[in-house]
């Protein structure tokens, strides 16, 4: 997974934190509304351990989950969200 579609999902979580409603961004963008990605992520427990922040920020923004605290806590975060009980030991 890349973070190519990242700069414009935050510039759409600014404009909704901002303005407190998603309904109200720019009448040009081309989707205002939460879309579910195609795939589920395929990364494995170390690869989440090493991954920065800002790739945490853009998988969970992804997935329309919460970007709250510090990298440790996103990173556990995501752990609990993608990982499957028995890749988590």
């Amino acid at each position: 997974m890349s973070g190519t579609n990242c700069p414009k999902a935050f510039d759409m979580a600014a404009r909704v934190m901002a303005n407190g409603n998603h309904h109200q961004a720019k009448s040009n963008d081309k989707c205002c509304y939460f879309q579910m990605p195609l795939h589920y992520p395929r990364y494995k427990k170390s690869d989440y351990e090493n991954m920065p922040e800002w790739q945490l920020d853009c998988l969970l923004n992804q997935y329309g989950l919460p970007i709250i605290g510090d990298a440790n806590q996103k990173r556990n975060f995501a752990m609990g969200a993608f990982l499957w009980p028995s890749q988590v030991e």
